[in-house]
C-alpha cells in the first residue's frame, strides 16, 4: 500500500518538472520574439533613413546629354564606363577626375561618354540603385541621380541604397513620384541592368570602375581599357594616344 506522504512528494516532483518545462518552453518562445523582432528591425530600419542626411552631390556639367551618355555620338573615341554605385573607386572617379574630362574632350566632341552600370556586382543594393538611376533617366534625370547616389554611399549592402532611401533621392529631385515608383517597383530596367553587366564581361571588365576606350583607325575598331579611379592626366594620356593614332 503507497505510503500518502510518497504519493504526495511524487506529486510535488512531478509539479515541479511541469513548471519547470513551462517556463524554459516560455523563455524559448521569448527568445524566439525577441531574435524576430531584432531581424525585423534590421531589415526595416535602413528602410528609414530622414532625407536631412542626404548629401549635396559634387557639381558635374555634362554637355549634351541623353539618358545616361553624355556628349556627340559621333565623336571619334567613344568611352564606356561600366560603374557599380556601391563601388567607393567609382565614387572617387565621379568626384575627383569626370568633370575635367567633361570639360576638356566631351565639351569639344572629342569623346562620346556613356555610364553603363554593371549589374549586381557588389550586392542586390547595386541592382537598386541602378533601376532608380534609370527610372530618373525616364524623366531627363540619369546623371543627377546618378550623382546622388555617389555622393550618399555609406557601405556596401548595409541599407544606404535601400529602396526606401532611393526613393527620398527621387523626391529631392523633384521628379514625378507616381511615374518614377511605377518604373522602380516593376524594376522595368531589369533587363537593361542585366544586359550592362553582360556587356562588360564580354568587354573584358573585371572590376568597376573600368572603360572601355574604343574609337576607329583605317576602317579597324580598336579598344583600350582603362580600370581604375585615374587621374585625368591618365585619361588624357590614353585619349591623345588614340587621337594620334586616328590622325588628329
Amino acid at each position: 500500500m503507497n505510503n500518502p506522504k510518497d504519493i504526495s512528494k511524487r506529486q510535488a516532483r512531478r509539479e515541479q518538472v511541469r513548471r519547470k518545462e513551462q517556463r524554459g518552453r516560455l523563455i524559448g518562445i521569448g527568445l524566439i520574439s525577441i531574435g524576430a523582432i531584432f531581424v525585423a528591425f534590421l531589415i526595416i530600419y535602413p528602410n528609414f533613413i530622414p532625407a536631412a542626411a542626404i548629401a549635396t552631390p559634387v557639381a558635374v556639367v555634362r554637355p549634351n546629354v541623353e539618358f545616361n551618355a553624355a556628349g556627340n555620338p559621333d565623336a571619334p573615341i567613344r568611352i564606356d564606363e561600366y560603374s557599380d554605385f556601391q563601388c567607393p573607386y567609382c565614387a572617387k572617379f565621379y568626384q575627383t577626375t569626370e568633370a575635367q574630362l567633361m570639360e576638356t574632350y566631351v565639351a569639344d566632341g572629342t569623346v562620346y561618354f556613356v555610364y553603363n552600370t554593371f549589374g549586381e556586382f557588389i550586392g542586390p543594393e547595386s541592382a537598386g540603385s541602378a533601376e532608380a538611376a534609370y527610372c530618373a533617366g525616364d524623366q531627363g534625370k540619369f546623371w543627377e541621380m546618378h550623382d546622388i547616389i555617389l555622393s550618399n554611399q555609406a557601405g556596401e549592402n548595409q541599407g544606404a541604397f535601400a529602396d526606401r532611401n532611393l526613393i527620398a533621392f527621387a523626391e529631392t529631385l523633384k521628379l514625378d513620384m507616381d511615374k518614377f515608383e511605377t518604373c522602380f517597383n516593376a524594376n522595368s530596367y531589369k533587363d537593361t541592368i542585366d544586359q550592362d553587366m553582360a556587356d562588360g564581361i564580354a568587354a573584358g571588365i573585371k572590376a568597376t570602375p573600368s572603360f572601355a576606350l574604343t574609337y576607329t583607325v583605317n576602317g579597324e575598331v580598336k579598344t583600350k581599357l582603362i580600370e581604375g579611379a585615374l587621374s585625368f592626366d591618365s585619361f588624357k594620356q590614353e585619349i591623345e594616344s588614340a587621337l594620334a593614332e586616328i590622325g588628329q
